[in-house]
């Protein structure tokens, strides 16, 4: 099923909430024992949020960015200040839809590319009814 946003939540700074940072890197291979030093506090809202005024959320469902490392269910942060990009992964409304893709430029022609194989480019013809409403800056992800 092709990745349709199926949410759109406003960004709201409510009160800051900071949490620990451990200074000790987590391996992802074989693992290593832990300092349990903690070098700082990070407040989500400061680390994922560049531009509260323009910042948005949307919650996804399909798996046609499944390569991407986007899947249904997840919540991507959405930066509508920064500028879209050849390359960058986008909210675009075409035709009525609201879809998330990469945006790119082939042979001189705009696409939306999904990230699975199943999926054939969209290409943005003239004609089409077509805006960016922003640029994918993260990926909530349940690992789960």
């Amino acid at each position: 099923m092709p990745l349709k946003v199926t949410e759109i939540l406003l960004f709201e700074e409510q009160s800051k909430i900071e949490l620990p940072i451990f200074s000790t890197r987590i391996s992802a291979g074989f693992p290593s024992p832990a300092d349990g030093d903690i070098e700082a506090k990070q407040d989500l809202n400061e680390l994922l949020v560049r531009n509260p005024l323009a910042t948005y959320f949307v919650r996804v469902s399909g798996d046609s960015m499944i390569d991407a490392g986007i899947h249904s269910g997840d919540i991507l942060i959405i930066d509508k200040s920064l500028e879209p990009t050849e390359g960058k992964i986008v909210i675009a409304a075409i035709d009525g839809d609201l879809t998330v893709k990469r945006l790119e430029r082939i042979k001189g022609k705009l696409y939306l590319i999904a990230e699975n194989a199943n999926y054939a480019p969209i290409p943005i013809e003239p004609e089409s009814d077509f805006q960016i409403w922003g640029t994918v800056t993260y990926v909530i992800h349940n690992p789960n």
